[in-house]
């Protein structure tokens, strides 16, 4: 049985409670929020012993791994609280406020020689990993781009970031994970139109390692939820609907068939059939702590590395900074 807490019961907190409470092999022994009232409302749904001071509850349970799921700019300081008492660390994402105070959690990690995984669901989402392992095995051949829409409504929870650390973190990090390949440059457009203090929506463009160009459609302003990623290809395009947890290829009957293998040049793109693959359904959040604590336990590898979270964390600084100062970004090797 592995002893876990929570620290930050807002809106992603609240299910990673509700989550860990459902596995039979791991014992919510606690929970804590600014909000003691927040917290209290938790532990009587879902059990442990609420705290309106992490730092006691730290100190007063038996602990085998923590989820951190505070506001942003509140994670190096948690962070490094946990980290100090040696306990193995999830910290929803982003990994940090700024890159600087990313590497700081990365290096007490180390130091410490704890477990460190970031919080990036998408990752787990069964229609994602199910594309990557059909771009694996060659099935789309040459990548030519991959568009993210992740659009819809404000959400009130949203208040120390904009809608590039928000959203397009997560769409910055699977375009990574998919392809295999780093960003190396990115363009972006983005404006202010609802949220006081930071950007709400942004068009971006992003070129990778590999040759292959994404583009970023994202915003707060959208009065339905859109969440889709298409891999456009030689072969033809995949459609992932991160919602439905579908997986789609739309064949491009040019290179259908045998004759595909003597072709050496792409001749042409036309229409051809439309598969539905099957994709086992999952909570995406359920299957990350599950990954998290198996890494906990020595059963498999971190998932997420810190490293991958301030990737994805430096890529989408450099989205905001592009938007702002209307200027393409190189991104170091």
């Amino acid at each position: 049985m592995t002893r876990v807490a929570v620290i930050g019961v807002g809106a992603m907190g609240r299910n990673h409670v509700r989550v860990y409470s459902e596995m039979s092999d791991v014992e919510l022994v606690g929970v804590a929020d600014a909000d003691g009232k927040a917290a209290e409302a938790m532990s009587r749904r879902f059990g442990g012993q609420a705290y309106s001071d992490y730092r006691r509850l730290l100190d007063e349970q038996p602990i085998d791994a923590v989820t951190i799921a505070v506001p942003t700019g509140d994670h190096l300081a948690v962070a490094e609280d946990v980290i100090a008492r040696g306990l193995p660390v999830l910290i929803e994402k982003p990994i940090a406020a700024t890159v600087p105070e990313g590497q700081a959690i990365i290096a007490a990690a180390e130091r410490a020689g704890v477990v460190l995984m970031i919080g990036h669901i998408e990752r787990f989402n069964p229609a994602v990993i199910a594309l990557k392992d059909h771009l694996a095995q060659g099935e789309l051949g040459r990548v030519f781009q991959i568009d993210a829409h992740r659009q819809g409504p404000f959400p009130a929870r949203v208040k120390d970031v904009g809608v590039v650390v928000d959203l397009a973190v997560h769409d910055l990090d699977v375009m990574r994970y998919v392809s295999g390949s780093e960003i190396v440059r990115v363009y972006a457009e983005t404006g202010q139109r609802v949220h006081s203090t930071r950007e709400d929506l942004v068009t971006g463009l992003v070129r990778l390692r590999d040759g292959s160009i994404g583009t970023l459609t994202i915003n707060w302003l959208t009065p339905t939820k859109i969440r889709e990623l298409y891999v456009t290809g030689e072969r033809g395009m995949f459609r992932v609907d991160y919602l439905t947890q579908d997986l789609y290829f739309f064949e491009n009957a040019t290179v259908s068939g045998s004759e595909w293998q003597t072709l050496q040049v792409l001749r042409g793109v036309s229409e051809g059939r439309m598969i539905r693959h099957v994709v086992a359904k999952k909570e995406p959040l359920r299957a990350e702590q599950e990954a998290f604590l198996a890494a906990v336990r020595g059963e498999a590898p971190v998932t997420v590395t810190g490293l991958d979270g301030l990737k994805a964390l430096a890529l989408a600084q450099a989205v905001v900074t592009s938007g702002l100062e209307h200027r393409p970004i190189v991104l170091e090797d």
